[in-house]
């Protein structure tokens, strides 16, 4: 096999001069320089004369003779240097200088003939350099795809990430409008409260004053006439004709009378007691009016109290014994869960409501769809109709949710729970009713009429009935749609 040096020298012998390539279809000069066919034709028809590019001999006649030497050396320079490159082309063993073929899995070496008899690599696994690649290529495939799979997993997490911020900015902007339209509703009616006051104040200010103002008028004219009869009764006493003297008397005797006649001070009080008192409790007892909603007065539906549970007569509060009364069965009432449904149902509207419970009362409440499981068993899961808040100590409370009951952070007691239903805004939340603080939030769309429930048990340990009794303005029940 020939040299990379003897390949250099062919690849010098077998190149045109005009194309700097191996000779095509090589052909010989009268001068005898060599050319290829297609580049002497070319070469000539451009300048129009036949001279030989390299010595410039110019010829009578185009005398082309093909050198098929030439021809089969140019063939043998090419394929030599296509075996140079593709040797050279080849990795080789840097200790041996032999191609590597091999690829010991065990070290993770590529390796030569020689290295793969050494004694650091017996007992190792050869495989050749293809099937090596093969089989790294297919993990790496599996890779590739697992790799693909995760990327598109997480373009598709980014998607629904970008979804769900957009979301909550969307909310966030929705709720600012709301909190603003709420309170400026507020600012309104106290503006309008405080203008009526304000001009209540004026116009008693004005009417008593205008009184006071006309009382001093007349007074200031009282007092001028009192000040002429004055000046001309000085003038008298200074008479020295006593007949002159006698002769006013009669007249003096009339000014004395008239000025003898005196106005008495106008009295004007505000009333005080209007502008100035408990100015902020009487706005706020206004402003029950106004507020929507406020606690409203719901009552109990005693037809579907469990019969464990006593509703009062006023129907506003109920108590749990430990054990069973008599009474009719209906589809209607809760058997065996001590449950109790407010008298009234919502379609629409928003609508809040307070609970007061016994320090060691045992007690659930929230909403329920009128068409809930009402016997045996039930599941109390919004999926089931129900959305239930259960205070259970002074320091925990559960909400039940899907797939189970969860436990949500300690509050310091909760003796009255609020209660607010949204309904086309398909909320339902709880409140700590002292504090006003959320506690915790359902969201739903409802479809089917609402109603309060309260569910109440006494404590093994008690002997007392549980109690839980609605809280509300006494009054006031009002909800807005």
């Amino acid at each position: 096999m020939a040299s990379i040096e003897q390949a250099a020298s062919l690849t010098e012998e077998a190149v045109c001069a005009i194309c700097l390539d191996f000779f095509t279809e090589p052909v010989t000069l009268d001068c005898g320089h060599n050319f290829c066919r297609s580049c002497i034709t070319q070469s000539w028809e451009i300048k129009e004369i036949n001279s030989c590019p390299e010595c410039r001999e110019v010829f009578p006649e185009r005398n082309l003779r093909v050198n098929r030497v030439l021809a089969n050396l140019a063939e043998e320079a090419r394929k030599l240097k296509l075996d140079s490159k593709e040797k050279e082309s080849k990795p080789r063993c840097e200790e041996h200088q032999r191609e590597l073929k091999l690829f010991c899995e065990t070290d993770k070496k590529l390796l030569c003939e020689v290295c793969v008899i050494k004694q650091e690599h017996r007992d190792h696994h050869f495989v050749r350099i293809k099937d090596a690649v093969d089989i790294y290529k297919g993990q790496l495939k599996s890779s590739l795809d697992s790799l693909t799979e995760k990327k598109s997993a997480a373009l598709q997490m980014e998607l629904n990430q970008k979804r769900k911020i957009s979301q909550v900015r969307e909310q966030a902007s929705s709720l600012q409008t709301h909190i603003t339209s709420e309170f400026a509703k507020m600012h309104q009616i106290l503006n309008e409260m405080v203008q009526r006051l304000l001009r209540d104040l004026e116009e008693e200010e004005k009417r008593i004053v205008q009184t006071m103002e006309k009382n001093h008028r007349e007074i200031q004219e009282n007092l001028k006439s009192i000040e002429e009869n004055l000046s001309k009764l000085q003038k008298q006493m200074e008479e020295t004709d006593f007949v002159t003297f006698l002769r006013g008397e009669v007249s003096r005797k009339r000014r004395i009378s008239d000025g003898g006649l005196m106005l008495s001070v106008a009295d004007g009080t505000l009333t005080i007691g209007k502008f100035k008192g408990p100015l902020q409790y009487t706005v706020w007892r206004n402003m029950l009016s106004f507020i929507k909603p406020v606690p409203a007065s719901l009552t109990l539906d005693p037809n579907t109290a469990n019969n464990r549970l006593i509703v009062s007569g006023e129907q506003t509060s109920v108590k749990a014994e430990k054990r069973r009364h008599t009474t009719s069965d209906s589809f209607k009432r809760f058997d065996p869960q001590p449950f109790v449904l407010g008298s009234e149902g919502f379609t629409s509207g928003r609508h809040y409501w307070e609970v007061e419970v016994g320090e060691k009362t045992l007690c659930k409440v929230g909403v329920a769809r009128e068409s809930v499981k009402r016997k045996g068993s039930i599941d109390l899961k919004p999926e089931s109709g129900y959305w239930m808040f259960w205070p259970f100590s002074k320091s925990d409370f559960d909400t039940f949710t899907s797939p189970s009951r969860v436990k949500h952070n300690p509050i310091e007691k909760q003796l009255k729970i609020g209660v607010f239903l949204d309904y086309e805004g398909g909320q339902v939340s709880f409140y700590n009713a002292d504090t006003m603080s959320h506690l915790h939030t359902f969201t739903h769309t409802f479809t089917e009429r609402l109603f309060p429930i309260f569910g109440l048990e006494c404590k093994v340990s008690e002997k007392s009935s549980a109690m839980l009794t609605i809280c509300g303005i006494k009054g006031i029940d009002r909800s807005i749609p």
